[in-house]
């Protein structure tokens, strides 16, 4: 499953009609972070800077990108595979709070590790189902079941719920839009660029631009990739600051 979730950057390219970029809105509270996490940068973090796009027709929006005039990048990480020692200390280290979007199944046993990073890091938990199977044409119940399951087991074994879902494989169809809200998501989350084998690849241009969106996976290449991350932001000039911060 780890080797199918290494996505190319246009996996989710027939979406885009449904696909809504973030403007400001109104702020929301994010989940606090720790005492000793860092929580001030070019804004205190954990304060809503913009709020997500509301749910319509029962659907949760789908967010590629965040639109800002400030130079913010937002890194995520997903399913939770290998649980590299140094993820922790990596991260306190560089300060990118990024949503870790896992999958059950990978957690389950591991609580301890991903708590941890979660409780020292101002990183956020978002749903990405149990299974991480290929969403799009799948019934509506076996989607919501997923969902809903994911989120459930992880108030349960993290003392966090999530609200902010990714469908493995950047796919998805109206159902799971719909089971995504169902279960109390708030937003769809894809992706502007990703971090493979320690290189960044972009959907466009040569350069990670403000309000990109950026995919990693917890792999055997963890440091790696996230190291390129760290110095590509870095080069072009980026602050990491919170997701949650601005799907409020």
């Amino acid at each position: 499953m780890v080797a199918a979730a290494a996505l190319t950057l246009t996996a989710c390219s027939g979406h885009d009609s449904d696909q809504r970029e973030v403007g400001t809105s109104q702020p929301n509270p994010a989940p606090q972070a720790a005492p000793d996490v860092k929580t001030s940068g070019p804004y205190p973090f954990g304060t809503v800077q913009e709020k997500a796009p509301a749910i319509e027709n029962g659907q949760v929006p789908v967010v590629r990108r965040i639109t800002t005039d400030k130079p913010y990048v937002f890194l995520t990480m997903d399913d939770g595979a290998v649980q590299d020692p140094d993820a922790l200390k990596l991260m306190q280290q560089n300060g990118t709070h990024p949503v870790l979007f896992l999958n059950q199944k990978y957690v389950k046993g591991h609580e301890a590790y991903f708590k941890q990073i979660l409780d020292a890091t101002g990183a956020t938990l978002g749903d990405h189902t149990v299974d991480h199977p290929n969403l799009k044409g799948k019934p509506y119940e076996f989607q919501r079941k997923e969902i809903c399951d994911d989120a459930d087991d992880f108030q349960k074994s993290l003392g966090v719920r999530p609200s902010l879902f990714r469908p493995p494989f950047g796919n998805y169809d109206q159902n799971t839009l719909k089971a995504a809200a169902a279960c109390g998501m708030r937003a769809s989350v894809l992706w502007t660029a990703a971090v493979n084998d320690g290189v960044v690849q972009f959907q466009s241009g040569d350069k990670l631009k403000p309000g990109d969106i950026v995919l990693m996976h917890f792999r055997k290449t963890f440091k790696e990739d996230y190291t390129a991350f760290v110095e590509r932001a870095r080069k072009d000039g980026l602050t990491p600051v919170p997701l949650a911060d601005f799907l409020g």
